[in-house]
């Protein structure tokens, strides 16, 4: 946008020229002449606008849209205070008292203002406000606001400019960033030269704490990660507000005006200036993108609008990776290099003013000796003197090292050097023996390893020793079930497994916390989850490439052969139980035996539920929950009696007799033929897949509604484990009972998260949802709860057809927040899965009614549901069914099999093209 001129925006010439004619129309009352003037300028914004918008678009230059719009901005404010100083407030002799300095303060001053950002004006007077003052700001403001900008405003003497900067940072800041607009200059001038003699001088360290607490308060509010999936790219950690906060803190302590002063000043060099400028750029280019395709300041750049922007920038698909992939890697990649520069910075202000720390992290010890080959200063690990990194660069990794075993932070001089020599990082010190060691040693630490390989990353040495790892670093997956990115993801998942097993989340994952302590190797299993996901965008299976990476790296990192094969199996098979235990119906035996054929010994099947618990856990917030943790726990306890013959785990017949022995003893007030009774119509299937209590809360609710001679009852409890609301309901069993449920529940705008059938002996139906609202909270208000339960019993006696009503809810449009992504239907029948019957997976886009509308198929293909695995990552539901067919039996018939496939396709095609279209 360099070769637009400013003429281009706004003619102030002419517009000044238009404006004298109105205001000496004699003709014109004082209403006419303002809504003239209003029109007037109501017109140059919106034609000035539409240009800069228009040039935006056709080059994506975030710095030069920023620029004319302050420009548009400085023009029409300048505009409108002279025709109120001279048409419609008019002083032929004004005293010094009247003078009236108008300065841009904040983003406005600093000229880093987006399509929507506020226009913050400072109405400056000398001594106190006159009478003057007052028309000229009310008639100013009104003009503003009216033309729809957001602004926001102060009027203040010089004086009480000083006093109130001193005693508020937020004020002093916006100060700071002060620009002459337009009115008085020399008033202008005399706050600049006051504000940094009286408020500026001798107050550089209490400021830039005052910042820096500020910077790690609001880094703590958004989530206290750069690497989350739908980044605040103002306020994130990383963002905007990260560069604003190191030029606030350049501009205070070296009046700096621009990026290449902090060379000058020697606290960047050239090329840590340039990242700055480039990651400015990139930021202020994606923020002008956000605000003008949602025309308002939205600061979040969420899924649908990643998009978008990817494809603005030109982004396109390339192999392993989509466009909106590779858009946000980038992002990521800025945000870490603010990160870095952050160090850099604060590296460079302690050494030129030899104060205190300006950063103070928790773990410093006070008083303490530096270890061997190292100094402290301020109570932090720096290399000493005359260390000669390119002699030795394994030094590198023992800072970090020795810093997590000394419980040391590490002096930002001695990262910022770090970050300078990365390249000292080559192969052959990726082969020493001494830096491996040093490496698996931070890897398998037992006390918060998370934390240093954090370090590790931020400081940009993890991706250049572990080259593999390098390759994720920043890497998203566009989907809403992971959060972070797969680097963030890889060390949180590290973390996890290190609190396993320290006994930290023994509550949450007690059989985890058990079994961790009983595997052979730790150093298999930390290296496990390092490499789980280590081939992730390369195309291809992740699991199967990820395994020859393995195979390649475990060896220089010090793993014998057993070891490497053992990572490389885990590697590849990492997704194996989590799929086996959310997808397979556990009550099958060949389910089990299928399973214990693939893991084969117990060493291994210790191990991948390790895996698999921090694995899970580490996606995001939410994800993990009891429902996972039970069905985990019931493959792992199967599969270790099948593989010991009993001896570790105890075998599924006792187990069930367990479970009837612990109801009994529950149920000791009844009596006991009622008791036995109800234990008696329950497959054994039941009693794994429920604990007691939920048991004792369904023998209730039969017991009720049997003794009060009803054919349905809905009982809902609010599961907060889950953050979802249990939905039991118990009704005679019949072809098509599960679809009806489920229209049911979209109809009342519940979303179904999973659900477990059971059919009872006697021809009952027990069936249990568990559901959420829109919003993925509990779906627990009464009123809500009420209108469920009349649909469920509606849709079941047959006084309400779903199918009906949802077809018209879609015709009236509805929108759902996974409507941004795309996902094939796809199905899988799989008659080897069970002995028993045929096991359907059906994986497509989630939204309202998906399960009814699967269920409704398959009732129409005469099929009976044994069981189903209801389950969402994020925009993909994956659900499963088992089904028999007409007689009970497994589906044989090959043209029935086809038949299948091509029905359900076809619903979900048409039913996905319906909503599109809608």
């Amino acid at each position: 946008m360099s070769d637009l001129k400013r003429r281009d925006i706004i003619d102030h010439k002419a517009a000044a020229s238009e404006l004298n004619r109105l205001g000496g129309d004699k003709d014109l009352s004082s209403p006419r002449q303002r809504a003239a003037v209003l029109a007037l300028m109501k017109h140059l914004h919106r034609r000035g606008s539409e240009v800069i918008r228009a040039r935006f678009e056709a080059h994506s230059d975030g710095a030069a849209a920023l620029t004319a719009i302050c420009h548009l901005t400085d023009q029409i404010v300048r505009l409108i205070h002279d025709f109120a100083a001279c048409h419609v407030y008019p002083l032929n002799n004004p005293l010094k008292t009247d003078r009236l300095s108008l300065v841009a303060v904040g983003g406005y001053g600093r000229g880093d203002m987006a399509p929507q950002s506020d226009v913050d004006i400072l109405f400056l007077y000398p001594y106190k406000q006159t009478g003057r003052h007052e028309q000229l700001v009310e008639y100013l403001l009104y003009m503003l606001w009216d033309l729809g900008l957001k602004v926001g405003h102060a009027t203040r003497s010089v004086d009480e400019c000083l006093r109130m900067a001193k005693r508020d940072v937020t004020i002093r800041t916006n100060l700071l960033e002060n620009r002459y607009v337009w009115g008085d200059r020399p008033l202008f001038r005399q706050l600049q030269s006051r504000f940094l003699a009286n408020v500026v001088s001798g107050s550089g360290q209490d400021f830039i704490e005052a910042k820096l607490i500020e910077r790690d308060t609001r880094h703590a509010r958004m989530g206290d990660s750069r690497y989350v999936v739908e980044p605040n790219l103002k306020d994130g950690k990383g963002g905007l507000r990260d560069l604003h906060t190191l030029y606030w803190i350049g501009k205070y302590l070296y009046q700096v005006t621009k990026t290449e002063d902090l060379v000058t000043c020697g606290v960047l060099n050239k090329t840590e200036a340039k990242r700055f400028e480039k990651a400015q750029f990139f930021f202020w280019t994606v923020r002008c993108w956000l605000h003008y395709l949602t025309g308002r300041a939205e600061e979040r750049l969420t899924f649908d609008l990643q998009r978008d922007i990817a494809g603005h920038l030109g982004y396109t698909d390339r192999a392993g990776a989509s466009g909106v992939e590779r858009f946000m890697k980038h992002y990521y990649l800025h945000a870490k290099y603010v990160g870095d520069l952050t160090r850099i910075f604060c590296a460079a202000l302690e050494a030129n003013h030899q104060r205190r720390p300006l950063v103070v992290l928790p773990g410093l010890g006070l008083g303490r000796k530096a270890p061997a080959g190292y100094q402290l200063i301020s109570n932090r690990l720096a290399f000493e003197n005359g260390t000669n990194l390119k002699a030795a660069p394994v030094k590198i990794l023992d800072l970090f090292a020795t810093a997590h075993k000394n419980s040391l932070d590490i002096h930002p001089g001695s990262l910022r050097r770090i970050t300078r020599n990365l390249r000292l990082i080559t192969q052959q010190m990726q082969d020493d023996p001494t830096a491996n060691r040093l490496f698996m040693d931070m890897l398998t630490s037992e006390k918060t390893p998370d934390i240093v390989l954090r370090q590790l990353n931020e400081a940009g040495v993890f991706g250049r020793f572990i080259p593999d790892f390098g390759r994720f670093v920043a890497q998203m997956q566009y989907d809403m079930y992971h959060t972070y990115t797969v680097d963030e993801h890889t060390i949180r998942a590290i973390g996890i497994l290190s609190q396993i097993e320290r006994g930290e989340l023994t509550d949450e994952v007690p059989l985890a916390s058990r079994v961790v302590h009983k595997v052979n190797s730790r150093d298999v299993l930390y290296t496990a989850v390092l490499l789980h996901d280590i081939a992730k965008g390369r195309g291809g299976d992740h699991c199967v490439l990820g395994a020859q990476v393995a195979r390649k790296l475990c060896p220089r990192l010090g793993l014998d052969t057993a070891e490497t094969d053992t990572v490389a199996w885990l590697v590849e098979a990492h997704l194996a139980m989590s799929l086996a235990a959310f997808k397979r119906d556990l009550s099958d035996p060949k389910t089990i035996a299928d399973f214990a054929v693939l893991v084969q010994s117990p060493e291994r099947l210790r191990l991948l539920l390790v895996l698999t618990v921090a694995d899970i856990r580490a996606v995001g917030p939410n994800v993990w929950n009891q429902w996972k943790a039970v069905l985990l726990r019931e493959l792992y306890n199967a599969t270790a009696d099948l593989l010991t013959d009993g001896h570790e785990a105890d075998s599924r017949d006792s187990r069930v007799a367990e479970a009837k022995v612990r109801l009994r003893t529950h149920l000791s007030g009844w009596q006991a033929g009622t008791v036995t009774s109800l234990i008696d119509r329950h497959y054994p299937s039941y009693w794994l897949s429920f604990d007691v209590l939920t048991q004792a809360r369904h023998a209730e609710q039969i017991r009720t509604t049997e003794r009060d001679g009803r054919w349905l009852s809905v009982e809902s409890r609010a599961d907060p484990m889950r953050s979802a609301t249990e939905i039991t309901v118990y009704t005679h069993d019949h072809p098509g009972l599960f679809s009806q449920i489920a229209g049911a529940m979209a109809l009342a705008g519940a979303s179904i998260v999973d659900a477990k059938i059971q059919t009872m002996t006697d021809g009952m139906a027990l069936d249990v949802f568990w559901i959420q609202d829109d919003h993925g909270a509990p779906f627990d208000r009464q009123p809500k709860l009420a209108r469920l339960s009349s649909f469920i019993q509606q849709s079941v006696s047959g006084e309400l057809r779903p199918l009906n009503e949802l077809q018209r809810q879609r015709r009236n449009g509805f929108k759902n927040r996974t409507d941004v992504f795309t996902v094939a239907p796809h199905i899988i029948i799989d008659n080897k899965a069970s002995r028993s019957h045929t096991v359907i997976e059906v994986t497509a886009r989630d939204r309202p009614a998906l399960l009814h509308d699967i269920t409704d198929e398959l009732q129409k293909l005469s099929l009976q549901i044994s069981s189903a695995r209801i389950a969402t990552y994020g925009e993909n539901a994956v659900d499963v069914f088992y089904v028999k067919d007409v007689f009970g039996l497994q589906v044989a018939s090959k043209n029935k099999l086809a038949q299948i496939r091509t029905a359900l396709l076809a619903r979900l095609t048409a039913e996905e093209a319906a909503l599109r279209v809608g």
